[in-house]
């Protein structure tokens, strides 16, 4: 064990400005004596004088009037805690232990106060930079604020360490002392550029120390604005398709290597000379937008660049393919008029720089046939009549066109519809109809006087009349009559009395009916006689019908019929045998009655 009074304390402690500094004062009595008194000084900056901050003693504690006076505090085991601490508060702290007759015994602790700098912001030319430019340009600015110790910076390209005064490399840098005590740090990089600086990155790295240790700090990566002159031109032939077609939009695209891009031209090639195309072409954009392309826009293009730095010009040609189909038509044969029954062959043609493909379709739309000829027979005026000859380029997708034709069959005029037999009531309004089909277009008249309406659909023509229905109406009918330079079709419609019809068939039905009565009549006399025994049963037993015992009762039996019309003469032909009979079987019965 020690034989004497010593006290212990770190040497030095490291805070950041504004946190709280905890200084320790750890000392030792021999014997375990207790201290008399502990007492705390700060070594004034610049006069190294002593300034008397707690006394503390077994009855208590004193604190001085100090600046730090509301920033101290004394901890149980008499530790220094000094809070918010400031960049003023890097000084020397002295602790006393006075231990009686061990005597006196003291030791310091250096406050050391540090400051993390912001993470530095750096802002690259924003003009851009030219390969060409006599001077060395600056690259880009760097800044890092309040730090303390005085923080510095470096600079890197894409990683590497930049050195100030190597290939020709200036960093300077400025250091600047705050009112806070801080330290802010700028820089700037000057450097040349060449070509491949376009796509390399830039950065600054402020470094700064802390207790026992150096730290850093990146910022963003930049990159500048290189400006270099063109070496090489392309011109290309944007499409939405492989291979352009008529119709299509068209760009052709300028594009060079340099920056920023040149002043473009646009040429055309023609027979003697190029056609200067400039003008259609986007401002500063090397694009030349062709709209809607034909046969007429194929050919050679020339882009041109010119560099206003250096004056240098460059070129380059492009050949435009339009593929297109053009003079489609369709011949027939024969080429003379058609009539109906006649057989006919379309041949379709046309010309383009690629194979092409025909089809055949009806006014439907319906696929016919395939191949340029399309052959049709016994041409009718109901059949389709509408053809199209599509023409379509197998290699070129979407590139197809079409070309209609319509063949005129010619013949006279055929009915193929009348409102015959048409039921009416006398002086009732009535239409009458009459459709047919023709070509040339006929003319419709009617043996009648009416109002006449007509509706036409190609070679169909509709004739409707209205009329009101007369005696001589109803018994001569009206005669519709269609007719053009081939010929006349005619036919009669027939009128019929709707209640004389309706009268003609009740009479028929009561004949029916009475023709009924009489047979089941006559049936149950001749089963009644049977029954009374007048009728014998057999060949063996004949008897005399006609000669019948006289009996009290008599059956008679009366048939009577007003009139009978017309048409019960129908009954007649199909019974006429069997109503002559039952006929006669009824006289013979009323007779022997």
């Amino acid at each position: 064990a020690a034989s004497r009074l010593e006290i212990s304390m770190p040497a030095v402690v490291d805070v950041e400005v504004g946190g709280t500094a905890r200084i320790e004062c750890n000392f030792y009595i021999p014997e375990n004596a207790s201290y008399t008194y502990i007492d705390w000084f700060y070594v004034s900056a610049g006069l190294g004088e002593q300034l008397w901050l707690y006394h503390a003693t077994a009855s208590g504690v004193l604190q001085d009037d100090t600046d730090f006076k509301e920033r101290l505090s004394l901890g149980q085991d008499k530790a220094l805690s000094i809070s918010r601490v400031t960049l003023q508060d890097a000084r020397t702290f002295m602790c006393q232990v006075g231990a009686g007759s061990y005597g006196v015994g003291e030791n310091s602790t250096k406050l050391s106060v540090y400051k993390v700098p912001t993470v530095p912001e750096i802002e690259p030319n924003s003009g851009g930079i030219s390969v060409q430019s006599s001077e060395i340009p600056e690259i880009a600015k760097c800044v890092s604020r309040n730090g303390f110790p005085p923080p510095n910076i470096t600079w890197h390209k894409n990683g590497e360490l930049l050195q100030h005064g190597e290939n020709q490399v200036t960093i300077p840098s400025t250091l600047t002392r705050e009112s806070s005590g801080l330290y802010t740090v700028s820089s700037a990089l000057y450097a040349p550029v060449r070509r491949e600086d376009r796509h390399s990155r830039y950065h600054c790295t402020v470094h700064y120390w802390l207790p026992g240790q150096r730290s850093s700090l990146d910022s963003r990566g930049v990159k500048v604005n290189v400006f270099y002159p063109a070496e090489h031109l392309k011109l290309k032939v944007v499409s939405a398709s492989e291979l352009v077609k008529e119709g299509d939009d068209v760009q052709l695209v300028c594009e060079t290597d340099g920056n920023p891009q040149p002043v473009f031209s646009f040429l055309k090639k023609t027979v003697d000379d190029w056609q200067d195309l400039s003008s259609l072409a986007e401002p500063d954009s090397g694009v030349l937008n062709l709209h809607d392309v034909n046969k007429s826009s194929s050919g050679t293009y020339k882009c041109q660049s010119l560099d206003l730095d250096d004056m240098t010009q460059l070129e380059e040609d492009v050949d435009l393919v339009v593929n297109y189909i053009e003079g489609v038509r369709v011949k027939m044969e024969p080429s003379s008029t058609l009539q109906e029954g006649d057989s006919v062959t379309l041949s379709c043609d046309a010309h383009s720089p690629v194979d092409l493909k025909y089809q055949w379709r009806d006014e439907k739309g319906k696929e016919v046939a395939n191949g340029n000829q399309l052959f049709l027979s016994n041409l009718t005026f109901e059949n389709s009549n509408n053809f199209s000859c599509k023409v379509m380029a197998p290699s070129v997708p979407g590139l197809e066109q079409s070309k209609q034709v319509s063949l005129a069959v010619e013949g006279k005029p055929r009915i193929v519809a009348i409102s015959s037999p048409l039921y009416v009531r006398p002086d009732e309004v009535v239409n009458l109809t009459c459709k047919a089909v023709a070509y040339p277009r006929p003319t419709v008249q009617w043996s009648i006087n009416g109002t006449a309406r007509e509706y036409r659909d190609k070679q169909h023509i509709t004739s409707n009349l209205t009329v009101r229905v007369s005696h001589a109406l109803l018994q001569a009918g009206a005669r519709c009559r269609v007719s053009n330079r081939l010929g006349v079709s005619e036919k009669h419609i027939q009128l019929l009395d709707q209640k004389s019809t309706a009268e003609s068939q009740g009479v028929i039905i009561v004949a029916i009916i009475v023709a009924i009565l009489v047979v089941a009549v006559l049936g149950a006399v001749i089963y009644f006689l049977h029954k009374k025994g007048k009728i014998p049963c057999g060949r063996a037993r004949k008897q005399d019908i006609t000669k019948p015992e006289a009996r009290k009762d008599k059956i008679v039996v009366e048939v009577k019929s007003d009139k009978l019309s017309e048409e019960a003469g129908l009954l007649q032909g199909a019974n006429g045998e069997k109503r002559a009979a039952a006929e006669q079987v009824g006289r013979s019965a009323g007779r022997a009655l």
